[in-house]
């Protein structure tokens, strides 16, 4: 397995981790977890509790986006996949996935969105490569 796709089993795990920070607010806010309308029990969240909703609601965004960045790189162009310019761009792609919701949930929106950018950046090189 290539180290694209080492990055992207990660990256797919995110939204699972955020998830559980998750449920640590709603119980902090709430006292307890509506199973029967977790979306509307969700939406309620304020804070860092929406913050941290906001987070994995974008690691579900940032998942599709690599999954297809990383699907076209592979059947495009099979042996860029493999190189170490694709692995680089991956585990950059996979750090920024990491901090952004640490940003997110310290509510440094400007960094954020810069280390956003950069992820963005990441993904469109590697389309380019393809």
């Amino acid at each position: 397995m290539t180290t694209p796709l080492w990055c992207l089993l990660i990256v797919a795990l995110l939204p699972y981790v955020l998830s559980t920070a998750g449920g640590y607010f709603k119980m902090r806010q709430f006292g307890t977890i509506d199973n029967k309308q977790p979306r509307v029990h969700a939406a309620q969240l304020e804070g860092v509790g929406a913050r941290a909703l906001g987070a994995q609601n974008n690691a579900w965004e940032a998942l599709g986006f690599f999954t297809a960045v990383l699907a076209v790189l592979h059947f495009a162009n099979p042996e860029a996949a493999r190189t170490s310019t694709a692995a680089n761009l991956s585990l950059v792609f996979l750090a920024t996935r990491v901090l952004h919701p640490i940003l997110y949930l310290a509510n440094l929106d400007i960094a954020r969105s810069s280390v956003f950018l950069v992820g963005l950046v990441c993904g469109i090189w590697l389309l380019w490569m393809a």
